[in-house]
């Protein structure tokens, strides 16, 4: 039986002129120094940075597969920010041109679209169901892209909003053609409530529970550390894990392992935690798998294999 895959699906990087960013060398430092685990990794998702950071998603996708030339770490699959809302026609002409812009051996790498909601719930109400949205997110899952969903925390209406994008998303589209969904860091839950009666809790709940129903929608261990309580973030990874289990318990509940995957959000997650935070973050990771009673097979799928099968990776 070959090697259990480990893919960190979450990973930012400010690539530049050199062959090998520096902060790639840091990165490949942080997952050979801070654990303990024999399981070396296997590679990485590279995910586009905040998009108000660069001038088009062209130079962001320009910059990002400069990154594709380093050996190791490997990254497996490129996700730049996506140019939503937009018409079908302005989306197909953007695709034509970062194909050119990549290079063949980058564009071979980019698996999908990071769509970023910002706002919470001082968003714009409705922006994510623009017309131009859910026919752009068609063109995306025909043409064989995932749409990665960044939400920012707390926002119950842009995740009501989140739920009712997916399922428009899958109306009218073939069999095989329906996009396929990556929900980021568990979709920003508020890690700050204590009374897991609060509404804002219970609301977020009940959305994991539904968009669990859909068999194309993933969602990542992820971005959870750079969102807990400030005196939390530098205990050890056993009481994160306490602290967190009625979230982490509900989405185990609602995807499965087989929907789950692991990420690190490096190095946004060392924010107030440290130079330790990947090690911490695959430690309670660990404690999940415990916590659920994996088997071997699903700690597989949580570890590896779901992010394989939902970016279509060939490893």
């Amino acid at each position: 039986m070959p090697s259990p895959l480990l893919i960190d699906s979450h990973v930012h990087l400010s690539p530049s002129s050199t062959s090998e960013p520096p902060s790639l060398t840091e990165y490949h430092t942080t997952t050979t120094t801070t654990t303990s685990s024999p399981q070396p990794l296997t590679g990485l998702i590279l995910i586009g940075p905040d998009p108000s950071n660069h001038d088009t998603p062209l130079r962001e996708l320009a910059s990002m597969s400069q990154v594709t030339t380093t050996p190791a770490p490997k990254v497996l699959a490129l996700i730049p920010n996506a140019p939503l809302p937009s018409d079908p026609a302005k989306l197909e002409e953007y695709l034509a041109q970062a194909e050119q812009e990549a290079g063949a051996e980058a564009w071979k790498r980019v698996r999908g679209f990071r769509y970023l909601l910002r706002g919470g719930d001082k968003a714009v109400r409705g922006a994510a169901l623009e017309e131009g949205v859910v026919e752009g997110l068609k063109v995306l899952g025909r043409r064989g892209f995932v749409v990665e969903v960044a939400l920012e925390r707390g926002g119950r209406a842009q995740l009501e909003e989140v739920v009712e994008m997916v399922g428009r998303a899958h109306e009218g589209v073939g069999e095989g053609e329906e996009v396929v969904f990556v929900l980021d860091h568990l979709c920003k839950p508020d890690l700050t409530i204590i009374n897991q009666a609060d509404p804002s809790f219970l609301a977020w709940r009940s959305a994991m529970f539904t968009l669990g129903k859909s068999t194309r929608t993933y969602l990542k261990l992820s971005g959870c550390l750079s969102e807990l309580p400030e005196g939390l973030k530098s205990r050890s990874a056993e009481d994160i894990f306490s602290a967190m289990v009625p979230w982490l318990a509900v989405v185990v509940a609602a995807f499965g392992p087989r929907r789950l995957m692991f990420g690190s959000d490096w190095p946004a997650c060392t924010a107030g935690v440290g130079d330790d935070a990947w090690g911490k973050w695959r430690r309670v990771v660990e404690m999940v798998c415990d916590l659920a009673g994996l088997s071997e097979e699903d700690q597989a799928m949580l570890w590896g294999g779901t992010a394989k099968e939902a970016y279509g990776l060939e490893i």
